[in-house]
């Protein structure tokens, strides 16, 4: 009779101390970190160049005449033909027969030409009013590994296809955004630093005229300080592959905002910290200038972040359909209102002792998103994450889908991915899942816009 298989234990019983110490290295300095980081950085350049042409800059793909009917401007192939047909000053694309390949460049102008010559009742250009400022979308979440920086990328990408002029702001140290968008950004003067640094440099210039007509010294402006006067935010912004969409990047050094902030404040208490940001954009005139501007966020609710959400018209949060990421988010909501409640009861008070009127934080919505969903394992959790936050939440859910894990190998959006790499129904549902995100968001920024529209007119009566 054959004896049984003796099942061999577990792999954790049975180590041996010494065996394992002979495994280990010496022990590590902060020297092993350097070089670890080092080998990392040219990993992540040699990654990052993988959506890049020779010259090692980033180029946005052609667009197909069947795309461009179907997703961009809404008129029929054979009437997109014959117009091009019958204006040969209009660009012409380029390849044989109808299989026709337009830059965005190329379709910005025929939306343009369609604007002026098409049907009046369909809608070639975005739709913006005259005269009001750019919506600023905050993109946040103090948890990591949710999408957050794939949804405000494939927002700004999806502004973009429609028309409106975007300013992506990252706000990030790891510069996630400002790889997928292609920036160089060398130190933390290419960032938003110089221009929040800027803002407080300028209180001091006021606050030091107050004190000399009080014969009182003026408080001093360090070396950064003064260099970040004669910052203007054209320095900082690069154009992207994108014709309209421009970038403030973001690197490593950026960090060090989280700790220069608070000290900047403790100089000046009646620096408004949370300003800083909003303040550049609005001085600079980048809310004329631009349609939208969309902010990614570090994850973490640090100054960077308070100036983000300080900034924004309208909050974006991505969560994930896990308990983890739900609780996660309920926390961040709980720190979104005891930090914004503190700030503005601190405020208050002083401002009550002055006669000044008071502050108050409001946003124009707000919207937690869920991201990477799987509809065969998560609709139950996802359908009770929805019954929780109610009005807060989208009703569409991004789905996971394998153009999308593609185009994040690539760094890269899955609109800057050439559908001739799938199959056409592939390319069409991976398309669908940021389409219909932008869709949402789209909704309420137009809506936004004719509320606000409304008010002004109501005010000019």
């Amino acid at each position: 009779m054959a004896q049984p298989t003796k099942t061999p234990p577990p792999p954790y019983f049975n180590i041996d101390p010494e065996a394992a110490a002979a495994k280990l290295s010496e022990p590590i300095s902060t020297a092993r970190f350097a070089k670890a980081a080092a080998f990392a950085s040219k990993g992540r350049d040699d990654l990052a160049k993988r959506g890049y042409a020779p010259d090692g800059r980033k180029r946005l793909r052609r667009f197909s005449t069947w795309e461009i009917c179907k997703y961009l401007i809404p008129v029929a192939p054979a009437h997109f033909r014959r117009v091009l047909k019958q204006n040969p000053d209009l660009p012409q694309g380029e390849g044989d027969g109808g299989a026709k390949w337009f830059t965005l460049e190329d379709v910005l102008k025929l939306r343009d030409f369609f604007a002026a010559e098409g049907v009046s009742t369909r809608e070639y250009r975005p739709w913006r009013p005259d005269g009001l400022d750019a919506k600023v979308i905050a993109v946040a979440n103090f948890k990591g590994g949710v999408g957050k920086t794939s949804t405000a990328a494939h927002l700004a990408m999806s502004a973009a296809l429609d028309g409106y002029r975007v300013l992506v702001v990252d706000l990030d140290s790891q510069g996630s955004m400002t790889s997928i968008m292609g920036g160089q950004v060398e130190d933390e003067w290419q960032t938003a630093f110089p221009l929040m640094a800027k803002h407080y440099a300028q209180h001091v210039e006021s606050e030091n005229k107050v004190r000399a007509a009080a014969d009182q010294p003026p408080l001093p402006l360090d070396e950064t300080l003064t260099e970040a006067l004669g910052f203007a935010a054209k320095q900082v912004i690069q154009e992207t592959h994108w014709p309209n969409i421009d970038l403030i990047g973001a690197q490593l050094n950026l960090y060090w905002a989280e700790f220069q902030v608070p000290v900047w404040r403790m100089q000046m208490r009646s620096w408004p910290l949370w300003d800083a940001l909003s303040g550049f954009l609005e001085s600079e005139d980048l809310l004329k200038e631009y349609d939208l501007v969309i902010l990614d966020t570090p994850p973490a609710l640090g100054y960077l972040t308070i100036n983000a959400l300080s900034a924004a018209d309208i909050l974006l949060i991505p969560l994930g359909a896990s308990f983890l990421e739900f609780d996660s988010t309920g926390r961040f909501f709980d720190m979104l209102y005891s930090t914004f409640a503190s700030i503005e009861d601190g405020e208050n008070s002083m401002r009550r002792a002055h006669d000044l009127p008071e502050i108050r934080f409001e946003w124009d919505a707000v919207r937690a998103l869920i991201t990477r969903f799987d509809a065969g394992q998560q609709t139950d959790l996802a359908n009770v994450i929805q019954a929780y936050f109610g009005d807060f939440m989208t009703t569409y859910r991004q789905e996971v889908t394998a153009m999308v894990g593609q185009a994040g190998e690539q760094v890269s959006g899955i609109y800057e991915a050439d559908y001739r790499e799938f199959n056409r129904e592939t390319y069409v549902r991976g398309r669908e899942t940021f389409d219909r995100t932008w869709a949402e968001v789209k909704e309420i920024i137009l809506g936004c816009w004719w509320r606000d529209l409304q008010m002004t007119k109501a005010g000019d009566e």
